[in-house]
């Protein structure tokens, strides 16, 4: 039994497969790292970035607190002042003066966006910059008081509004006086905010605006949007809704088909800080970075791959000289397991091949069993080599043609412990001493040579028993021919617990049930066919000579090279004698023919007259079993044809 070019193969493809998933799987280790990593580092960068631009907009949203909060503070200290003028009983006129004078105060010393100073004192309206409204105008419907009423004297920042004179943002800063009549009032125009809301961006990415809850836009950092309302505006105000909603919260958003994150904050209440910037340019830096890693692990990982593939082939190289290394000291071993297989047949010839089968039969069984192929290979060349300690036995007993004497048989007795002796030093297959040694024991005890009894003979031991007992039933003997199927299957049934293994003695016996046509025995009789081409008589007649007493052989006999390949393509020849010098067609032509044109590897023999050594040497070239000398001993003869189509019988 060899490895099959499909086992080789098969063997190569594992290899490929091994490299592709190592790769594979570094690939997949190296991209979960990366992926983790960028994932990771996308994350925390986002986290981040969005952590910054909430800090830069709780920094503007503090600098408008801060102004709304000192036009607070101012109308406050006025409100107290004109309260105590109030209480001393001051009139209009009085009050008019102080509020002219911090009027201008206002202007000059504290902001100029803070215009004058009014309100209702007492029934009567009165203005800090002397504006004189319409008859009809009736102070205590405007916004500026009625908010200032609900707030109950606490100051309060009036919703902005755009002057339609000035085109500017302004809103009003009331106060209830103590007399919850009288209120106290001034404008101030956003152009500090506009301002303000200028750095309202996020590494100069985005935009910003400042937006009440009415929806009007207090200011933004593009001025031409100032003064609108976004709640008119149908994209925005989708965005809006969420922005009143969140509450200071930051969110995504998707503004004119593009995706952004806005970030809000919420100051006064009704206020509303925003900050919008595109995702596209928020992440644009952090992207180049992970495109740029990205670039880099697939160079690391070309890298690797570049390693990797070259270690594979010098590995593979090394593997494929330590393959081929191991195959030919398997192919030695093979071939001498089977020169010594053939060796100790030959000391029999009537079982001729009996190794051969019983190694085949007892590597079937082994296959049936359930045994993986290293052990079927290692059975069948226990089995090749189980009686091995034949070697020691006189020839006088191998071949006696009548059944053996007690003296004898305790001859052949030996040759298990002599085999045993023999082969217990072959290194890795413990096996072939094994089956050598207890190949005779019996299951019930009454073998040899220490009488084991069931299991305690080795498994190997106990099948090739099985596989020897039933080829020597089947096989030609000296004292009888090969004996019926059904009495073999008989007796291997009948030493089923006795003679043999149990288990061993069913797959024996269902291999037996599936050969209908008994192939599964010694094939004897007429069988092979020689061909002997000589243009000399003699020659042709010393051939069938030698061969009269084989009746395994069928000899035809040609006198030309012609003839002999005409009687080839008549009747499949096993072996050819093929006389070097002939007429005509000589030998050489005849062999390449045969090679080349009819295709045959059929063993061939030359015979020669000439010694020289040239033409030996030519002889020894050519692609041919060997060559004999006439006029040559019939013994020689019939010795290469055995060994020779021996060996070729095993090889089928």
């Amino acid at each position: 039994m060899t490895h099959t070019k499909r086992g080789t193969k098969k063997k190569k493809q594992g290899e490929k497969s091994q490299y592709f998933l190592t790769i594979l799987f570094t690939l997949l280790a190296l991209a979960g790292m990366v992926i983790y990593n960028f994932v990771t580092f996308y994350s925390n960068a986002v986290s981040d970035m969005i952590a910054v631009g909430e800090s830069s907009l709780s920094q503007e949203s503090e600098q408008l607190k801060g102004y709304l909060t000192k036009g607070m503070d101012v109308l406050q200290v006025t409100a107290i002042a004109v309260e105590y003028m109030m209480q001393g009983g001051a009139d209009s006129e009085e009050i008019e003066a102080f509020l002219v004078e911090e009027s201008e105060r206002y202007k000059q010393d504290i902001d100029p966006n803070f215009t004058g100073i009014y309100g209702v004192f007492d029934g009567k309206y009165i203005d800090g910059i002397g504006w004189v409204p319409d008859e009809d105008y009736v102070p205590e419907e405007r916004v500026w008081y009625l908010e200032a009423v609900d707030a109950g004297g606490t100051p309060t920042v009036v919703s902005p509004y755009l002057d339609a004179q000035t085109n500017t943002i302004m809103m009003s800063v009331s106060q209830l006086l103590y007399d919850r009549k009288s209120v106290i009032s001034f404008d101030i125009v956003l152009d500090q905010i506009q301002i303000i809301t200028q750095d309202v961006k996020l590494n100069d990415m985005g935009y910003g605006f400042i937006i009440d809850r009415a929806g009007l836009v207090v200011a933004h950092t593009d001025s031409a949007e100032r003064g609108k309302n976004y709640l008119r505006d149908s994209e925005m105000n989708a965005l809006l809704v969420e922005v009143y909603e969140r509450q200071g919260e930051t969110f995504k958003a998707r503004i004119y088909g593009e995706d952004c994150t806005v970030f809000t904050d919420n100051v006064m209440d009704d206020w509303y800080v925003v900050m919008v910037v595109s995702n596209t340019k928020l992440y644009e830096s952090i992207r180049r970075i992970m495109v740029r890693n990205a670039f880099v692990c697939i160079g690391v990982f070309g890298l690797i791959l570049y390693f990797c593939t070259l270690a594979f082939k010098r590995i593979r190289i090394h593997m494929r000289n330590e393959e081929e290394s191991r195959k030919n000291v398997e192919k030695t071993n093979e071939t001498i397991l089977r020169t010594l297989a053939r060796a100790i047949d030959a000391k029999d010839r009537y079982t001729n091949g009996h190794s051969q089968r019983v190694a085949k039969y007892a590597a079937e069984i082994a296959k049936r069993m359930g045994k993986d192929a290293d052990y079927q290979e290692k059975i069948y060349r226990a089995g090749l080599l189980h009686d091995i300690g034949k070697i020691h036995i006189p020839d006088a007993i191998i071949n006696k043609p009548a059944r053996l004497t007690e003296e004898e048989f305790a001859y052949i007795k030996l040759h298990p412990v002599s085999g045993f002796y023999i082969l217990r030093d072959i290194q890795g297959n413990d096996m072939i001493a094994q089956g050598a040694k207890w190949h005779h024991e019996r299951y019930d005890g009454n073998g040899y040579p220490n009488g084991l009894v069931g299991e305690d003979i080795p498994e190997v031991a106990r099948i090739i028993g099985v596989a020897d007992a039933y080829d020597a039933m089947t096989s030609n003997r000296s004292y009888r021919q090969v004996m019926p199927q059904e009495k073999v299957r008989g007796e291997i049934e009948k030493g089923k617990g006795f003679q043999f293994d149990p288990k061993v003695a069913d797959v024996m016996l269902q291999m037996m049930d599936e050969d209908k046509e008994y192939e599964m025995r010694h094939q004897s009789g007429p069988q092979l066919n020689i061909l002997a081409v000589d243009d000399e008589p003699e020659s042709l007649e010393q051939i069938e000579n030698a061969l009269k007493d084989e009746p395994d052989y069928t000899v035809y006999k040609e006198k030309s090279g012609r003839t002999a390949l005409k009687r080839m393509r008549q009747v499949p020849m096993d072996m050819v004698l093929l006389d070097r010098q002939m007429p005509g067609m000589d030998g050489l032509a005849v062999y390449r023919y045969i090679r080349d044109q009819m295709d045959s590897d059929v063993p061939i023999i030359f015979l020669t007259s000439d010694k020289s050594g040239k033409t030996i040497e030519q002889l020894n070239e050519l692609d041919a079993e060997g060559y004999l000398v006439k006029p040559f001993m019939p013994q020689v003869l019939l010795e290469m044809l055995h060994s020779i189509l021996q060996e070729k019988e095993g090889e089928r």
